[in-house]
C-alpha cells in the first residue's frame, strides 16, 4: 500500500498578533500526522525593542525553522516599502531551502505581503486566514492583494467571506470558520502572574485592581498627524488617572514618532498611572484584555478578540475604519474630549455580553481539516459568473 505523502506547511509569523491568532492552528498542525510543520519568524518577531516574540514561540514548544530579517530602520513609508523588497528576496531564499507544499499566512501585514508575493511566484500553494476584511490604512490594500495571491481562504466572518467571493475567488476555496484566536480565548481562566508584567517601564499595575489596556499603532496614511494624535490620547488618559498598561506600537511608519511622544510625555509629566511593556505572550495578553475595565486605542485585537469576552472598547481614530465590530465597541476621533467622553460612557456601561461575530471557538481544527482535504492548485482564474452574451465570446 502506497504511503500517504505528508504535506510540509510553512507558517509565517511576522508580529506578536500574528502568533496569538495562529497558535491554535499551529498546535493542531503540530499534533497532526498529515503535516510537517515549519515555522518562519520575520519582521518585529525577531527584534528586541518589540520583545523578541520569537522566544515565546520557542517556549511554547514550536521549533523555528527560519528567521528572516527584513526591517529597514526609520519607521517611514519609504522604509516600509524597502522592507517589502528585502522581504521578498529573503522569503524566496527560505522557501527555496524549506521547500514547503503550503505557505500559511494571516492578516494584512506588509511582511506577510512579501511572503505571499514570494510564494505565489514560486508556484507554492498559499492559504490565507482573515482575508476579506476592511481594516483601514495601507493594511487593507495589502490584505486584498494577499487574497488575490492566495489559493485557499479562511475568512473570519460571514461578510468577509462574501467580499472574497465578490473579488472573484473560487467558491469552493472559501471557508468561514471564524477567527482561531477564539479557540483559546473562550477557554482561558482569569489568573495572571503579575511577575510577567515586571519587565516594563513605569509603575507596574496590579491586575487584581481596575486598569486600562492601551495599544496605539501608527496610521500610515496619516503619517504627519501621529504625534498630535498620540498626545491627545495621553492627555485624555492623564485626566482619568487610572492605572494603564500600554503596549508599545508596532513597527509601521510612524512608530518612532509615537514612541518619542510617549517618552516625552513621561519626562514632562511623570504620570504615575502609566506602565509601558514591550510584549507579552498570547494567552496572558488575552487574560489582560479580558480583565481590563476598558481597552483603548486602535489595535485590531481590541475589535476582534473582545467580541468573545465583552470587554468595553474605545476605538480611537481611523486605523480600523470599516472593520466589523461587536456592540462592546464605540469609536471616537483622536481628540482629548471625545476620547474622555467615550471612556466615561464605557466605564458607566461596564462589560458587554459575548458575541459570535468572529466564530464559536472551533476554527483551528476545521482549518486544519480543510488544509488536509483540499486539493492544491496553482493557476488562479477569476470566477465571476458570466451571462449568456459574454459566454459566447
Amino acid at each position: 500500500m502506497k504511503q500517504k505523502k505528508i504535506k510540509k506547511i510553512c507558517v509565517v509569523l511576522v508580529n506578536r498578533a500574528n502568533y496569538g491568532r495562529l497558535k491554535p492552528v499551529m498546535e493542531e498542525l503540530k499534533s497532526s500526522k498529515d503535516f510537517d510543520l515549519q515555522v518562519v519568524c520575520a519582521g518585529s518577531m525577531l527584534l528586541d525593542r518589540f520583545g523578541q516574540a520569537e522566544k515565546v514561540v520557542e517556549e511554547d514548544g514550536f521549533p523555528i525553522h527560519g528567521r528572516i530579517y527584513t526591517e529597514v530602520e526609520g519607521s517611514t513609508p519609504a522604509s516600509m516599502s524597502k522592507s517589502i523588497g528585502i522581504g521578498i528576496m529573503e522569503f524566496t531564499s527560505e522557501f527555496t531551502r524549506l521547500d514547503p507544499n503550503i505557505v500559511l499566512i494571516i492578516g494584512d501585514r506588509y511582511e506577510a505581503l512579501a511572503a505571499a508575493v514570494s510564494a505565489a511566484y514560486m508556484n507554492i500553494f498559499i492559504a490565507h486566514i482573515q482575508g476579506g476584511e476592511l481594516s483601514g490604512s495601507i493594511d487593507e490594500s495589502a490584505r486584498h492583494v494577499i487574497t488575490k495571491l492566495s489559493h485557499l481562504h479562511f475568512p473570519a466572518t460571514k461578510r468577509a467571506a462574501e467580499y472574497i467571493l465578490r473579488m472573484g475567488e473560487r467558491e469552493d476555496s472559501v471557508f468561514n470558520f471564524g477567527c482561531p484566536v477564539g479557540d483559546y480565548i473562550l477557554n482561558l481562566d482569569n489568573h495572571i502572574d503579575n511577575k510577567l508584567l515586571q519587565n516594563g517601564v513605569g509603575n507596574p499595575i496590579d491586575t487584581n485592581s481596575p486598569f486600562f489596556l492601551v495599544i496605539y499603532h501608527p496610521v500610515t496614511t496619516l503619517f504627519n498627524e501621529q504625534a498630535n494624535q498620540a498626545h491627545e490620547l495621553l492627555l485624555a488618559l492623564d485626566k482619568k488617572n487610572i492605572p494603564t498598561l500600554w503596549l508599545w506600537p508596532n513597527i509601521d511608519a510612524g512608530s518612532d514618532i509615537i514612541s518619542k511622544e510617549i517618552r516625552r510625555f513621561r519626562e514632562m509629566h511623570n504620570p504615575e498611572w502609566l506602565y509601558l511593556l514591550k510584549n507579552i505572550d498570547p494567552e496572558n495578553f488575552q487574560k489582560l484584555l479580558k480583565k481590563a475595565i476598558c481597552a483603548i486605542g486602535n489595535s485590531s485585537s481590541f475589535i476582534r478578540d473582545t467580541t468573545f469576552t465583552g470587554t468595553p472598547v474605545v476605538l480611537v481614530g481611523d486605523r480600523q475604519y470599516g472593520r466589523e465590530h461587536g456592540k462592546n465597541l464605540i469609536s471616537c476621533k483622536p481628540e482629548q474630549n471625545q476620547i474622555l467622553d467615550s471612556i466615561n460612557h464605557q466605564l458607566q456601561h461596564g462589560r458587554y455580553a459575548s458575541e459570535g461575530l468572529y466564530g464559536d471557538g472551533t476554527a483551528a481544527p476545521n482549518i486544519v481539516k480543510t488544509l488536509k482535504n483540499f486539493t492544491p492548485y496553482v493557476q488562479k482564474t477569476l470566477q465571476y459568473p458570466l451571462n449568456d452574451e459574454h459566454s459566447n465570446h
